[in-house]
This record gives structure tokens, C-alpha cells and sequence, in this order.
């Protein structure tokens, strides 16, 4: 008989699927990583697991302890399910942009759920890295993630999703293209890949309101390119410990506007039911096209579900609100 003994079996070996009329104008074969197969519906599930996995095995989470997270949504579900089957508890602090499914679905899964205003500075106390540090603290055995530092999320990466890919295209890959928030995907899979063949090209997709490219290209952390953005996911006003930028051959920005627009594209021309992040990852590998050949194989990772994005990407009044579409 073939079964896992829980839920947790199931993370991973996602498939690669071709993407076929988005595409079409691209010399190149474009390949999908298609991380919604895992149970938590996104790639959070591998390095949630990693993360809990190497804190009980040091001590830092302990029998019956509560586990602590700021999260856009996915890496929270990730902790949820591991702390359903492992036994512990749960707090989670995301933002007020996040979708209300997102929200919804952490509580579903036994969450308690803290909501923080998006607006305000990294350092401020409303921030969501700030509450989620605070509760961290306040929280009699508990274990504060970080997600953003925590070095067994790009392990989780290096370990498990760049092996995946290289075998899977049979070390054919010559791109990889991701969007980046918490940096533990493309620090992961770009140090596997580059490791096995150093011509590998890693993309990060950022956004605009993220610092991500400006400094990648500049090494300066530049204030005035921070401001509010609507894509979830990606982009970020800090620079977490996990973006190894030395891994990442080049940046490109994706409006608000084109992701939530390929978000949809993808599910209306590909049957591809996916993110924000999706839209906004094909959409960049669109516009790196010039960097593409006749024979190279480009991954591009897609993070999540569209069920996380029913009222917004997928709702034509919140679009048009929006002034994406007429």
C-alpha cells in the first residue's frame, strides 16, 4: 500500500508544467514549478517544516510550545498544518492588504490571527514585524519564526526544491525565475543550481515600492523607493538575512497592476488557478525575454493558490476599483 503517515509526507516533488500560450513569443521552453500541489496550497509548506524541524531539534521549540510568526498568509498555513500533526499552538501577525481569505484560512486551521496596519515604518511598534517580535516575547514557551532570518528557510530550498528542478529538467535548466519576499526560495534554489552549473541565470521578480532591485544593482538601501504596493507576496522594506544577493544574477520590477492582470491571464489562457505572486512571476519572465535563447529552459516558481485571491485579483468590481481594467 502507498500512503504518507500524515499530511507532512506530501510537501514537495511538485511538478513542472509547460507554459504554452503566455509564452508563445519566447524563443525558449518555459516551465512551471508548480508549488500549489503541496498540502498548504504554496512553496511555505518546505521551509515551514525545515523551520520546525531544526528549532525542535536545538531546543528552541518545545513540547506543547507556541509558535509565533509575522506572515503574509503561506508561511503561516505551513506552521499551521506541521503544528496540527506536531501538537503545538499557534499566533500569527500578518498585514491589513492581505487578502481576507488569507486571513480566514489561518483561523480556519486553528490560528489565532493579529492584524496589523500595512503603512507604517519597519521599525514602528504597529508593524507586523514588530508585533510578531513583541508576542515573541510575551508568549510563555513559545518560539518567534522569522521567517525573513531564519536560515533554515533557505536550507529548506537548497535541500529539497533546487535538487527537484535540476532532476526534473535533467540538469537542462538555464534560467530561474522567482519572485522574492523572505528570499529563502531564490537563495536556495539559485545556490543548488548555480553549485551544479555555474551558467545557471537566477531572476528575482520584485516590485515597485520594494528596495530589492535598486540595491541589488546599487548596494544602496534607498528609503524614497519604499512606499505602498498591492502585489502580495514579494517585495519587502527590509532586507532580510535570507537574500543572498550574490546568488542573483539580476532583478526585474512588476507593476501592481500587470500582476494582478497575468494573475488572471494564467487561469483564463493556461487553466492555471494561481497567486498574485504568479501573475507578477510571469509577467517578469515576459519581460526579460531579450535574455532568452532557441534552446534554454527557464523555470519560473509559482508560489500559490488562487483561492487565497477570490475578492481581489479574481473579483472584477475589487479590479476595476483598482483601475485595472476598464
Amino acid at each position: 500500500m502507498e500512503y504518507a503517515e500524515n499530511i507532512l509526507g506530501t510537501i514537495g516533488n511538485t511538478p513542472l508544467v509547460k507554459i504554452n500560450r503566455l509564452t508563445k513569443d519566447l524563443p525558449c521552453l518555459v516551465l512551471a514549478k508548480y508549488e500549489t500541489f503541496n498540502p498548504g496550497n504554496s512553496v511555505k509548506d518546505r521551509m515551514a517544516v525545515k523551520m520546525i524541524e531544526d528549532a525542535e531539534a536545538d531546543g528552541r521549540l518545545k513540547p506543547g510550545g507556541t509558535i509565533v510568526e509575522g506572515t503574509s498568509g503561506n508561511t503561516g498555513m505551513g506552521l499551521a498544518l506541521a503544528a496540527i500533526v506536531k501538537g503545538y499552538k499557534c499566533i500569527f501577525v500578518t498585514t491589513d492588504k492581505q487578502s481576507k481569505e488569507k486571513v480566514d484560512v489561518l483561523k480556519a486551521v486553528g490560528a489565532r490571527v493579529e492584524v496589523c496596519p500595512t503603512d507604517v515604518e519597519p521599525e514602528d511598534p504597529r508593524s507586523y514585524y514588530s508585533v510578531a517580535k513583541r508576542l515573541g516575547e510575551e508568549t510563555e514557551n513559545s518560539w518567534y519564526v522569522n521567517q525573513y532570518d531564519n536560515p533554515s528557510n533557505m536550507l529548506a530550498h537548497y535541500e529539497s526544491t533546487g535538487p527537484e528542478i535540476w532532476k526534473q529538467t535533467d540538469g537542462k535548466v538555464t534560467h530561474f525565475v522567482v519572485g522574492v519576499g523572505t528570499g529563502g526560495t531564490i537563495s536556495g534554489v539559485g545556490k543548488y543550481l548555480k553549485e551544479q552549473n555555474p551558467e545557471v541565470k537566477i531572476w528575482g521578480v520584485d516590485t515597485y515600492g520594494s528596495v530589492f532591485k535598486k540595491y541589488h544593482e546599487t548596494g544602496i538601501f534607498d528609503k524614497n523607493e519604499i512606499y505602498p504596493y498591492i502585489t502580495e507576496g514579494i517585495g519587502e522594506d527590509i532586507l532580510p538575512e535570507n537574500v543572498d544577493f550574490s546568488i542573483i544574477d539580476g532583478f526585474t520590477k512588476v507593476t501592481d497592476k500587470d500582476a494582478a492582470i497575468y494573475t488572471q491571464r494564467l487561469a483564463r489562457e493556461e487553466g492555471m488557478f494561481l497567486g498574485n505572486s504568479a501573475g507578477a512571476a510571469i509577467k517578469g519572465v515576459l519581460q526579460l525575454k531579450e535574455h532568452f535563447k532557441k534552446d534554454d529552459i527557464v523555470v519560473v516558481l509559482f508560489h500559490d493558490h488562487g483561492s487565497r485571491y477570490v475578492g481581489k485579483m479574481f473579483n472584477e468590481d475589487w479590479m476595476r476599483a483598482q483601475g485595472f481594467i476598464e
